[in-house]
């Protein structure tokens, strides 16, 4: 049997095409077929809300990237240092920050941090303090995650580790990082980058599972190997089982954001990530029997 695709979404057949897929395994997969777990709850009661990884708009200015993240609907943001610059002063941080409110967006993150002493420790927290956000997605080198520790319990600022993938040295997947942090703060804990996942081999739906409590964030991307050379691509296109990995959101009650954090085409970005948000909101909206 082959996969339903992407040109069904688009059709006429949208519900019954998603509430298929949702209800089932990737068709295309006779193993896992026959080892498929029991449906998982419906994505209606979901307590997750989407947003955008602002590296998405990488070659953007702060006003564009806003802009754009406007366009296609999408209203919660974490902004990589190339629209905020991590050693910009405090009033400069809240300048950007009220600019992002203005956008009708909320600011609830910024990263990916890369943190490689103590003093970028303390900077990245006092960056988001400044800045009003909730979470850091940062990456912090193994021997700093005693000094993350004290700053979560100190701020209330939550670190979600990022998973890089295949050749990563530090977090190359999401059980790296959770025999890392196992022993911290529950606000230490894994930003699950769907992309990167699925390219070391590992299903992000099981990922997340794995990851329960500790799941603070998403990266959410398709890629079209789960090998080391897959590459980003729409939402859709690729080898993402998205609609499992959703309904394992909605499982485990996951309440943080799925982020798109669209990688291709970076000098136009645009209309791949549209592509990619209504692939996806297309999937949270159809259930079997609607």
């Amino acid at each position: 049997m082959r996969k339903i695709g992407r040109r069904m979404f688009i059709g006429g057949s949208l519900g019954a095409a998603a509430g298929a897929l949702l209800a089932s395994p990737r068709f295309d997969d006779p193993v896992r077929r026959e080892k498929a777990a029991p449906p998982l709850p419906a994505i209606s009661g979901r307590r997750f809300e989407l947003g955008l990884a602002s590296y998405t708009f990488r070659e953007f200015d702060l006003d564009r990237a806003l802009a754009m993240a406007g366009r296609v609907g999408l209203a919660r943001i974490a902004l990589k240092d190339v629209h905020l610059p991590l050693d910009s002063s405090e009033a400069d941080i809240r300048a950007a920050a009220a600019k992002v409110a203005a956008a009708g967006l909320g600011l609830y993150g910024c990263g990916v941090v890369y943190m490689k002493t103590e003093a970028e420790v303390d900077r990245a927290f006092a960056y988001a303090r400044a800045g009003g956000m909730s979470v850091i997605i940062g990456v912090p080198d193994h021997g700093l995650l005693g000094r993350v520790d004290r700053r979560v319990r100190e701020t209330g600022i939550k670190l979600a580790v990022h998973n890089h993938g295949p050749g990563d040295l530090l977090y190359p997947t999401p059980r790296s990082i959770l025999d890392r942090v196992r022993d911290l703060h529950p606000g230490v804990g894994v930003c699950l980058d769907v992309g990167h996942c699925q390219r070391s081999g590992v299903d992000p739906a099981e990922a997340a599972a794995e990851c329960g409590e500790r799941l603070l964030d998403v990266h959410l991307k398709d890629v079209t190997a789960a090998t080391k050379e897959g590459v980003s691509v729409e939402a859709g296109r690729g080898v993402v089982d998205l609609a499992r990995f959703l309904r394992t959101l909605a499982a485990l009650s996951f309440g943080g954001t799925a982020a798109f954090e669209y990688e291709k085409d970076g000098r136009d970005p645009l209309p791949g990530l549209a592509e990619s948000v209504g692939y996806v909101r297309g999937l949270l909206a159809a259930e079997p029997g609607r």
